[in-house]
């Protein structure tokens, strides 16, 4: 936010759980008490201190929603904020979604098919990833044993085109000049602060949040299986105790930043910082 203040920019989400609209708490999608919510062109755009976030609450959490889908609407808006004489800053922790824009990905044309996932989603998660090892290990390895939606999207990718998931992501020609920032925190700070997340995620309504969302739609679709909606789902099914839900959301979120700093640091592009005026410096840089 304050980047995008000092250089004329507006933020663009890069998260694949912040596109869905109801699932804001779990998401940690921006929520403070200056936000203004605007609906331009049938499109809900964020607004905080007049700094627009785009791509927060686009589709419905029982809506599919690709790669392929992201990336066209993506650029879409980074092209709609060059012409506006605006600086594009993309902002979020999904590697892929980043990876799409950055390296311009050719995303393999594999459209969705319903009665196979139907027949995925009856198999557990576990037993996805064994299946899902077999065939596309490199796949595997990105994606991690806990995601359910994006084992079975790669395991769908490849029974209908024949071909592993990570062999049909080639790199194309850059579509921009591009800077890239990551934050630097040592693990033992990193997971406190997880922690402290999760205890403020519970104070602030995560439990009633899972409640609404499982009254209008299925505990086994792709989005719900998200960290903290599973987990709380399973507690609102009697399946574990309140307490066993809540060390599991901090587990999880703990393995899931450990694969995203193994994603992330296989890019020798990104610029590594530990404080706002370290990041200033690299962009005022590359402004220049």
């Amino acid at each position: 936010m304050d980047l995008a203040k000092k250089w004329n920019g507006e933020l663009i989400n890069a998260d694949s759980r912040q596109v869905y609209k109801g699932m804001d708490i779990a998401t940690n999608k921006i929520s403070s008490s200056d936000v203004i919510k605007k609906d331009i062109n049938d499109e809900i755009v964020y607004f905080s201190d007049n700094i627009p976030i785009y791509l927060l609450d686009i589709v419905n959490p029982d809506e599919n929603f690709s790669l392929a889908e992201y990336k066209k609407i993506a650029l879409g808006k980074i092209e709609s904020t060059h012409n506006r004489n605006k600086l594009p800053i993309l902002v979020g922790g999904t590697g892929l979604y980043i990876s799409a824009i950055v390296d311009n990905l050719d995303i393999p044309a594999a459209p969705p098919d319903e009665n196979l996932r139907k027949q995925l989603e009856q198999k557990n998660t576990e037993e996805l990833f064994g299946a899902l090892q077999k065939i596309d290990f490199i796949s595997a390895e990105i994606i991690g044993p806990d995601n359910k939606r994006k084992i079975i999207r790669a395991l769908e990718v490849y029974k209908t085109t024949g071909k592993p998931f990570s062999s049909q992501r080639k790199k194309g020609k850059p579509l921009f000049n591009i800077l890239q920032i990551g934050i630097k925190t040592e693990r033992k700070y990193l997971y406190e602060n997880i922690d402290k997340r999760v205890d403020g995620m519970m104070e602030n309504g995560l439990m009633e949040e899972t409640e609404k969302l499982l009254k209008k739609y299925d505990s086994n679709l792709p989005a719900m299986s998200g960290i903290g909606y599973k987990e709380i789902g399973s507690y609102l099914q009697k399946e574990i105790s309140l307490e066993e839900a809540i060390q599991q959301i901090k587990f999880h979120t703990h393995q899931y930043a450990r694969r995203q700093m193994t994603w992330f640091k296989r890019d020798g592009r990104i610029n590594w910082i530990e404080n706002y005026q370290e990041a200033e410096k690299f962009v005022e840089k590359f402004i220049k």
